[in-house]
């Protein structure tokens, strides 16, 4: 079947929804929604999303920008570029940078399927920013119904300098079906079907994700702090690393508070222990500023399956990255930072998150990046 001629039916049982790994399987293959420069590498296609690889070549640019509606990526770079990188056989992306780098996939949509876009997990806890930019774009990170066009990723690296390479995975994209549906109602019906949570669950405009300030029983240990003017980290070299190099451990205050210090970096973990159904992806709403001076850094995408164990509760904690403002910031423990937004696929994937697919934070708690050993 032909682009032109696709139905609802090509995409899963539902006729709206996230596409899920066997669906985006078959669409890539016949060469639709998602076009690839060079054959899939093993395990891009996650459950419900698609990782994105760097190029041969990033631009670094004085300034991030958008093309807005009148231009394309290409038609705007002149303005902004500085030098050209080769990343053939690997290069630094420094801190405080803006790099621009064309993409080995392009999207060719069909006019009811859209994109979002988010980094990968082990991108944002090692506080590298990355958004999705398309030609004639007024957002990021969002890839408009039928758009045909290149994809591009913007990357500045806030706290550590990276190694990247061509064929590096930094960020992932989600396709939908139709327009999202979800509401407080079904998320509660669905929460009795299959616990979401290990805790009372508080469900207004998403499931409430809340602060965990009293850590492990055995070290005591609430989160991590980024150490400034640290070594390189190869984003393509899982365990590599001794976390006390990069990282500041923080122990849990026996009032459970911590004092955010102004544009510090930190690793936190959710108190509620989540499970996403494999009916179902979610997706981390970024932090309302009104609530407070801070942020939870990186919104995040979920695949269905995490924190999911046959018979016992959810098991994955939610592990966040924050970043206060321009001014310290007191976090309290159980305080409410962020919320889950769910939404149906539109078939379930026959493998969940964890199971053979090479992810790394099943059953997580309060953890580094993949990059990193285990803490002392």
């Amino acid at each position: 079947m032909t682009q032109g001629h696709a139905t609802t039916a090509d995409f899963g049982r539902h006729g709206s929804g996230i596409l899920p790994s066997h669906v985006l399987e078959r669409l890539v293959a016949d060469g639709r929604e998602v076009l690839f420069a060079e054959p899939p590498a093993p395990g891009q296609i996650q459950p419900a999303s698609i990782d994105l690889r760097l190029g041969a070549k990033a631009w670094r640019v004085r300034a991030s920008f958008l093309p807005g509606p009148e231009a394309t990526v290409a038609e705007r770079l002149p303005s902004v570029f500085m030098h050209e990188v080769d990343l053939t056989c690997g290069a630094v992306l420094e801190t405080g940078c803006v790099y621009i780098v064309p993409l080995l996939e392009s999207a060719a949509l069909s006019p009811g399927i859209c994109g979002a876009a988010n980094p990968k997990s082990s991108t944002g806890r090692i506080d590298v920013f990355v958004r999705l930019i398309t030609d004639r774009a007024a957002t990021f990170d969002r890839v408009a119904a039928g758009y045909h066009g290149p994809l591009f990723a913007e990357i500045s690296p806030r706290t550590f300098p990276v190694l990247v390479r061509k064929g590096s995975r930094l960020n992932q994209l989600r396709l939908r079906q139709g327009a999202p549906s979800s509401s407080d109602t079904a998320l509660k019906e669905l929460h009795l079907r299959s616990p979401l949570t290990d805790v009372a669950a508080i469900i207004d405009g998403g499931l409430a994700l809340s602060i965990d300030l009293k850590g492990d029983a055995v070290n005591g240990r609430i989160g991590w702090r980024a150490k400034r003017h640290t070594g390189l980290i190869d984003v393509d070299k899982p365990g590599a690393l001794d976390p006390h190099q990069f990282w500041d451990p923080i122990l849990a205050d026996p009032e459970g508070r911590l004092v955010l210090d102004p544009d510090e970096f930190y690793i936190l973990a959710s108190r509620e222990r989540v499970a996403i159904p494999m009916t179902h992806a979610a997706e981390m709403e970024p932090f309302n500023p009104l609530v407070g001076e801070f942020r939870v850094h990186y919104a995040g995408f979920f695949d269905p399956g995490f924190g999911l164990e046959l018979g016992k509760p959810p098991s994955a904690r939610a592990v966040l990255e924050v970043r206060s403002r321009e001014v310290p910031f007191i976090l309290e423990h159980g305080q409410v930072i962020g919320r889950l937004l769910f939404e149906q696929l539109t078939d379930p994937p026959p493998a969940a998150y964890g199971q053979g697919i090479g992810s790394n934070y099943q059953r997580q708690g309060l953890k580094l990046s993949k990059h990193f050993g285990e803490p002392r």
